[in-house]
């Protein structure tokens, strides 16, 4: 197995546990956030498929999905068009609210789809070369799509245990 089927692997999994996190879900569990500083499952998603989408994008040198397909605007959020909800405030994070699964699921398919043919084009060598010089040591290609394949699945699980504590409660 060569390390690309390695990462397909693995974003495959992301997307197999986020339309897990949302299968049957209307957006009252969607959108609830347990307190006041705490994120949603519709937050979570989001946030994961922006940073998968814009991460990327920039690292093979795509237009992200987000703006190339038009999602901000299905969206319709009224955030900034780059806006990846990094370090929202919780009145941000209020602001990601959906009313269905399958916007959510959408836009995550279409970004895993271009993931996907990024990632059937490595090389070996690929994953050595530098995408961002901003850090010590510089980020290559290889510790970026594995530190967004993690950050996906943090919050995947995080959704899950959500959609979970949700249910229980009677939310």
């Amino acid at each position: 197995m060569h390390a690309k089927d390695i990462l397909i692997e693995g974003y495959t999994r992301i997307r197999e546990e986020v339309h897990a996190a949302v299968d049957g879900l209307g957006p009252e569990l969607l959108n609830t956030r347990p307190s006041d500083d705490a994120n949603s499952m519709s937050w979570l998603l989001w946030h994961l498929t922006r940073v998968q989408d814009d991460h990327v994008a920039d690292a093979f040198g795509l237009e992200q999905v987000w703006l190339a397909q038009d999602w901000e605007k299905r969206f319709g959020l009224g955030l900034p068009r780059h806006d990846t909800g990094y370090g929202h405030s919780p009145a941000k994070v209020a602001r990601v609210r959906v009313d269905s699964a399958g916007l959510l699921t959408g836009y995550y398919d279409a970004v895993h789809e271009q993931t996907l043919g990024a990632l059937r084009s490595l090389t070996a060598g690929d994953l050595e070369r530098v995408v961002d010089d901003n850090w010590d040591p510089p980020v290559t290609l290889g510790v970026r799509l594995v530190s967004v394949l993690s950050d996906d699945l943090q919050h995947t699980g995080q959704a899950a245990y959500l959609r979970g504590l949700l249910q229980s409660t009677g939310a």
